[in-house]
């Protein structure tokens, strides 16, 4: 079985997250992480699923090892996809047409996922004489919450992290976080004949949105990462109103921060309430994320053929790097392909990132 073979297999599964609009019935990891324990366990390794949210586990496995206490290695792609809603393909029939995979995950992140896969089985007989404990983890809600990656770093403890995400081969070692502002403003409604009798939300709203515009924006063209850049922000969506002749009463709207390590995101709230004081916030979303790119493992994997590279999107590592765990993101495949309508990993890459995991797993064997 080759490593496209098995992103096929797993592209035939849905695993769609459930959160917001996931477009199809076929929602939750369960059936994944189920096939992954099978695989894992015939390749050697002791699989179990461990339940996160009902129906929702991850499946973790650990591989032999020759002694107890070795520092511990984790491959850690995720298990579940976004909606499928819009797409203009079969999201799970596995079609390989022109030398790609299609379908939903085949980037993000079961054709990473394989490539892993594959070459653990592949290096099976070498791994217990390595000076490293392996484990596998398909962790689930990555998508929405992170709640696999959260709930894993809270159980066990390791020495290096690999969150499986398409980098082209590439080791994301840092990536910036996100805070997601949601905005709620309340006022009066009147008729909109006496607007003056009333409390217009929507205006309530846009004071605090020409805060971010006049304030924040510019405030973050003033901190700088030497790898990520500047942070970001952009209003998403707004919603206010019931009716055009109603003063509105209420005004929602959504905020997407991009944010860089050691930046202090407290003060944006500060900043808000400042204008508008009766403003509701609520502000949820992952960390950014450094890993030092002189960690040795790093630098194996460079000496491996990979690249060093910094990413404007989140993923897991930061959760386990969060922890005190040195974690990067690496994987086969382009972002540019991941969440598409027409989402596809060619088998060329799928193949080289196969070979790339074998090879680098037969570097950590000091005596080869």
């Amino acid at each position: 079985m080759t490593a496209s073979d098995i992103a096929r297999e797993l592209v035939r599964i849905p695993s769609v997250n459930p959160d917001g609009d996931p477009g199809t019935p076929l929602t939750g990891e369960a059936a994944c992480a189920e096939w992954l324990a099978e695989f894992l366990s015939a390749a050697g390794a002791d699989s179990e699923l461990r339940e996160v949210l009902p129906g929702r586990p991850n499946v973790v496995a650990k591989f032999p090892s020759d002694r107890a206490g070795k520092p511990r290695i984790l491959f850690a792609p995720h298990t579940d996809t976004v909606s499928v809603t819009g797409m203009t393909i079969e999201p799970f029939s596995g079609e390989i047409r022109d030398g790609r995979l299609l379908g939903r995950g085949a980037t993000d992140t079961k054709g990473p996922m394989a490539s892993m896969l594959w070459a653990l089985k592949e290096a099976s007989p070498l791994i217990p004489a390595l000076p490293y404990e392996l484990w596998f983890a398909g962790l689930m809600g990555e998508e929405a919450g992170q709640h696999g990656a959260k709930a894993l770093a809270a159980q066990e403890e390791f020495a290096f992290v690999i969150a499986g995400e398409p980098t082209d081969l590439n080791v994301v070692h840092a990536h910036k976080g996100s805070a997601w502002l949601s905005l709620h403003t309340t006022g009066v409604a009147v008729h909109a004949s006496k607007p003056d009798a009333g409390v217009n939300a929507i205006y309530k709203m846009c004071d605090a949105l020409d805060v971010i515009r006049r304030e924040i924006i510019p405030m973050f063209g003033e901190l700088l990462d030497p790898v990520l850049g500047h942070p970001t922000a952009s209003a998403g969506t707004i919603e206010g109103g019931s009716k055009t002749n109603i003063v509105p009463d209420f005004c929602r709207a959504n905020v997407d921060i991009r944010t860089i390590p050691g930046q202090d995101v407290s003060v944006i709230e500060k900043l808000i309430r400042a204008k508008v004081p009766d403003i509701g916030i609520s502000m949820a979303g992952s960390l950014p994320l450094f890993t030092d790119p002189a960690h040795p493992l790093i630098q194996l994997l460079q000496r491996c053929g990979a690249g060093l590279v910094g990413a404007p999107w989140f993923c897991d590592a930061a959760v386990f790097a969060a922890n005190g765990c040195p974690a990067i993101a690496m994987g086969p495949g382009s972002i540019a392909q991941a969440h598409t309508c027409d989402e596809f990993i060619s088998l060329d890459d799928l193949e080289k990132g196969a070979g790339f995991f074998l090879g680098f797993l037969r570097s950590l064997d000091p005596a080869a």
